[in-house]
């Protein structure tokens, strides 16, 4: 943290403590309140694919990262397509938010994600299976000013390849496939 960052953090404890910590805990609860809803809004946003929210919550110059593809969307416009992206293969999405965790400076929402894989899903699936995923996954976002900063998704999508009838071939020659309703 910059020395400034530090010195403001102490210039708004010691007035906290002039004035009274009572005065102080409003902001923070109205903070931690603000920063659910807008975790919340998001997911909401994915799962309707509601571009004029998503650019209503974020910073134009805000940064979202991808951990299972491992990149990066930086702006609305790149943001924007990311968060829609999966209505291009999927029908029936739905985001189903379990624990919120809440902070002043932002916070996590942990989630449970379901879709219709009905489309080619780019170079990765190029045939339409018609067939349900369910995935897992925590979405971490930064608030600065009342908008979102940074988000970052963390989620596993082995099982939803696998799911797609994807083969995973280990090192040994032991192959992972999941058993398909038939």
């Amino acid at each position: 943290m910059s020395t400034a960052g530090r010195a403001g953090r102490w210039l708004c404890a010691l007035a906290c403590y002039a004035v009274g910590a009572t005065s102080c805990a409003p902001r923070e609860a109205q903070a931690v309140s603000q920063n659910e809803l807008l975790v919340r809004s998001l997911m909401d946003a994915l799962q309707s694919a509601d571009t004029a929210a998503i650019t209503e919550i974020f910073w134009p110059e805000a940064v979202y990262d991808d951990y299972a593809s491992q990149l990066q969307y930086r702006g609305l416009e790149e943001i924007v397509g990311y968060v829609t992206s999966v209505h291009s293969w999927a029908d029936d999405v739905y985001m189903n938010v379990g624990e919120v965790h809440v902070s002043r400076t932002g916070a996590v929402a942990e989630w449970l994600f379901a879709g219709v894989q009905a489309r080619p899903m780019g170079e990765v699936v190029l045939e339409v299976t018609n067939r349900e995923v369910v995935m897992n996954g925590v979405t971490i976002i930064e608030v600065d000013g009342g908008r979102i900063r940074r988000a970052a998704d963390y989620t596993d999508t082995t099982p939803m390849l696998l799911q797609l009838g994807g083969r995973m071939t280990l090192p040994g020659g032991g192959v992972m496939e999941m058993d398909q309703p038939r």
